[in-house]
């Protein structure tokens, strides 16, 4: 099954309290508050029609998360916030630290390679050994998406926006990624599950809400990721003895000895 499936299939449910697309972001509030990327799609202004728009907030949870197989992006956001609302993170299993320095220290001396343009790129460039970024629509110095296929299987280190769960390109690329790579998702809209390790990944980092009128008032008056308040950035590492069944290099939390 894919990713999705997995996820979907564990799901408990909730009353559904507040939905919230904003332009960069989506939220969704039922047992807890999940994020995701909004991603519009390329078509024409207003083409992405989100169905019972104006009546989201009567679904369970559980309803509104199956968006999340939707072809339009926009739907899929609100489809990944919902399940991302429901998770239930032991915080325990969790080290608070942002996704850029772990790269940064995993990366040192290696070939890394990035799915998704992050505001970090620019300083982890001069830590790494060699840095590929691959996004849809490419800035110079970037490699397109459809590098992909080339790129990834190439890389020491790989680090996947959570994003790719709502363009529906996820299970794809962890696919690509060779048994020894440093697999890591990672931002806002990366399900803090430790159901990804079953799927490729060795490092899941995400955001955890801890201020839901916060999040709720940046986010709704168009808050990018660094203006929104009232989150905690965490990150959750398989264990030792899953690494070894997938064989894939094992990490610690930066600064462990």
């Amino acid at each position: 099954m894919s990713l999705l499936d997995d996820l979907l299939a564990t799901l408990p449910d909730a009353p559904v309290r507040t939905v919230l697309v904003g332009v960069h972001w989506t939220v969704v509030c039922s047992r807890g508050c999940g994020l995701a990327s909004t991603i519009p799609g390329d078509g024409p202004h207003g083409h992405a029609a989100v169905r019972d728009v104006g009546r989201l907030h009567r679904k369970s949870a559980r309803e509104l998360a199956e968006y999340a197989r939707s072809g339009n992006t926009v739907e899929a956001g609100i489809g990944v916030a919902a399940i991302n609302s429901l998770l239930d993170l032991d915080e325990s299993s969790a080290v608070e630290v942002n996704a850029s320095r772990v790269l940064a220290e995993r990366g040192r001396g290696r070939t890394v390679a990035i799915v998704g343009s992050f505001p970090f790129i620019p300083r982890l460039r001069e830590q790494v050994g060699e840095l590929w970024v691959l996004e849809q629509r490419p800035s110079e110095g970037e490699y397109p998406a459809s590098s992909a296929a080339t790129l990834i299987p190439q890389a020491d280190v790989v680090a996947i926006t959570g994003s790719a769960l709502v363009n529906g390109t996820l299970d794809g690329l962890l696919a690509l990624c060779r048994p020894e790579s440093l697999v890591m998702v990672l931002g806002p809209s990366t399900p803090l599950s430790p159901m990804l390790f079953d799927h490729g990944a060795n490092l899941v980092s995400g955001a955890r809400v801890v201020d839901e009128e916060a999040v709720l008032r940046t986010v709704g008056q168009g808050a990018t990721f660094q203006q929104v308040e009232g989150v905690r950035l965490l990150t959750i590492e398989r264990r030792h003895d899953e690494m070894t069944k997938h064989k894939r290099t094992s990490v610690k939390p930066p600064g462990a000895a």
